[in-house]
C-alpha cells in the first residue's frame, strides 16, 4: 500500500495558486473599489465583476507575473468603463418620459388631408385658383389679384365663398357654389 500524499508538501498546480491570489486579494479590492465609487453596493458589483472577468481571463495571465496589478487594473477598467457608460445613460422619471416619448396619431391628419384635398377638387376653378394662390403659395390678396388679372374685391369674394363651400363639404353637406 501507498503512504498517503501529504498535500501541504507538494507544489500547488497553477490553478490552485491562481484561486488562491484571487481569495488573498478580496479584501484589498473591495477597499479599492469602495475607495473609487463612495457607493458600497456598486463597489460590491464592481468586485464580482472584476472576479468574473479575472476568471475567465485566466488564462492570459502569465504564472510568475504580478498577480495583484492585473486584477486591479482589471477592477479599475472595469470601474471606468462602467462609469463612461452611465455617462451615455440618462436616468428619466416615468411620467417625463411617458409625455416624451408619445407621439400624435398620424393618420388623423391623412385623413384630414384627403377631405381638404377631395373639397378643393371640387369646386370651381376660380374659387380653387384664389384658396391655392392664398393658402398653398402664400400670396397676399393684393398679390392673388395681379396674378390672377382681377380686383380685390373679387379675389376676397371668391376665397370666402371658397372657405365656405370646403367647410361645407368636408362636414358632409353639398356645397354651394
Amino acid at each position: 500500500m501507498q503512504a498517503p500524499i501529504n498535500t501541504s508538501e507538494r507544489p500547488l498546480p497553477a490553478f490552485d495558486a491562481f484561486t488562491r491570489d484571487m481569495t488573498a486579494s478580496l479584501p484589498a479590492l473591495h477597499s479599492f473599489a469602495r475607495s473609487l465609487c463612495r457607493q458600497g453596493d456598486m463597489a460590491e458589483d464592481l468586485v464580482q465583476e472584476t472576479m468574473v472577468r479575472a476568471w475567465s481571463s485566466r488564462h492570459t495571465f502569465l504564472p510568475g507575473s504580478n498577480f495583484r496589478p492585473w486584477l486591479f487594473t482589471i477592477l479599475r477598467n472595469q470601474f471606468y468603463n462602467a462609469m463612461r457608460k452611465q455617462a451615455r445613460t440618462v436616468t428619466w422619471e416615468p411620467e417625463a418620459a411617458e409625455r416624451l416619448l408619445v407621439q400624435e396619431p398620424e393618420q388623423e391628419a391623412r385623413i384630414h388631408l384627403e377631405d381638404v384635398e377631395r373639397a378643393l377638387s371640387q369646386l370651381p376653378d376660380n374659387q380653387r385658383e384664389m384658396l391655392l394662390l392664398i393658402a398653398g403659395a402664400g400670396m397676399t390678396y393684393e398679390e392673388a389679384a395681379v396674378a390672377a388679372d382681377c380686383k380685390l374685391g373679387t379675389v376676397k369674394s371668391r376665397i370666402n365663398r371658397g372657405r365656405a363651400a370646403i367647410r361645407m363639404i368636408i362636414e358632409g353637406g353639398d356645397a354651394v357654389c
